[in-house]
């Protein structure tokens, strides 16, 4: 096969820097190595930025938030004794978008099928050939088991953080930066009506405690736990019992409300950047370059800013040989990266307890000055409700 550009990975970044490619005349042939059900019902992130609405619906995929969606103002900070909304309208002037991953996946699948774009699902043992060269290719094995070939132009990996985008990046010619923190999520999916109108993010002695929703049927909670935890060592009535403490159930009238938990699983936290995000022919976008903690935010819709610079910096590469935009991607990306990348850590650090005594006094003094600092909450404020895409 022979097309402009070949994507690695069928997720958000993949479907939607396919959309984006199409718009702009170029052609595209998407593979991924799990099924298209298993893509499908992944259950990840459930937080768009204003800026992330703003790109999905210039380019017509934008129906499914505005239907669906939950438009949120902002957020609550608490901790034992005191809760404080945080509105991103009155202190910065854009909002968030509750709208799950699922959601926009699903978005994204209905596009690519009614454009009749070729994307390969349940393929195996991709290679990335002669990514220095103007005439990269990919080699894999299709559901049917036959090797096949696709030559491109360009190359984008938007295969994760195991995919085999990252690992085709040569060691000499790259860096990485880490940190993995000393605690993990125990996440949470119920059929049950959300207890709060928007997030609450609550600090607590026994550790960090979140409520979120998928819809106005299905709340979304976690839990601060450590790191190897079984989930099976949680029940039901245990996992209600945590939140009910840590979420301030009783605290000025306020009740948490449990229900049927349908799914739960552990998530660890880390973060990883690693830079370039570009060799040769080969671009990185979305996980295969960098990974957040969940507390910010910030990984969906970091992949969608990355492929929303990409996929000009490809266009113009495919249809006038100019390669600036290419030549300026990493950069580009990577600024906005670290950004996000620093105001994730800085809300994991504020919020999860490490068990130093000092360290608890050193958070709930950052929470006061966020809560009761104009200058503080705008800031805040302006990272979670999101940068310009071009940042």
């Amino acid at each position: 096969m022979r097309t402009d550009v070949a994507i690695i990975g069928a997720g958000p970044a993949g479907l939607l820097l396919a959309h984006l490619l199409a718009q702009d005349g170029i052609e595209s042939v998407v593979i991924e190595s799990r099924t298209q059900e298993y893509v499908a019902a992944r259950i990840r992130a459930g937080i768009l930025e204003s800026s992330s609405v703003d790109l999905l619906t210039s380019v017509g995929l934008g129906a499914g938030v505005q239907a669906h969606g939950d438009e949120h103002r902002g957020i609550y900070l608490q901790w034992p004794s005191e809760r404080h909304h945080l509105d991103f309208v009155d202190l910065v002037g854009r909002s968030v978008w509750v709208y799950g991953q699922t959601q926009l996946q699903a978005d994204l699948v209905t596009a690519s099928e009614a454009a009749g774009r070729t994307v390969f699902y349940d393929t195996s043992d991709a290679e990335l050939h002669d990514l220095e060269t103007d005439h990269p290719f990919v080699t894999f094995t299709d559901d049917a088991g036959a090797r096949q070939r696709i030559d491109a132009l360009a190359i984008a990996g938007c295969d994760g953080s195991f995919g085999p985008s990252r690992a085709a990046m040569p060691s000499d010619k790259r860096d990485s930066w880490e940190r993995v923190y000393p605690y993990s999520w125990l996440g949470i999916l119920a059929d049950v009506a959300p207890s709060t109108d928007e997030l609450i993010y609550a600090w607590h002695p026994d550790g960090f405690g979140m409520h979120s929703m998928r819809s106005a049927t299905v709340s979304r909670l976690y839990l601060q736990v450590p790191n190897g935890t079984d989930v099976a060592d949680w029940s039901d009535d245990a996992i209600w019992d945590a939140l009910a403490t840590r979420l301030g159930h009783g605290q000025d009238g306020w009740t948490l409300t449990p229900g049927p938990i349908t799914d739960k699983s552990v998530l660890p936290m880390r973060s990883f950047v690693q830079s370039p995000m570009r060799h040769g022919r080969l671009f990185l976008a979305g996980d295969a370059a960098h990974t957040v903690p969940p507390t910010g935010a910030k990984g969906l819709n970091l992949a969608i800013a990355d492929v929303a610079l990409l996929a000009p910096a490809l266009g113009r590469l495919v249809r006038k040989n100019d390669f600036a935009l290419a030549d300026a991607y990493s950069d580009t990306a990577l600024r906005r990266v670290w950004r996000c990348e620093h105001f994730s850590w800085w809300m994991t650090t504020m919020l999860h307890v490490s068990g130093d005594p000092f360290d608890a006094q050193l958070q709930l003094s950052q929470l006061r000055w966020v809560t009761s600092s104009a200058h503080g909450a705008a800031g805040l404020a302006e990272n979670y409700a999101g940068l310009p895409i071009g940042f």
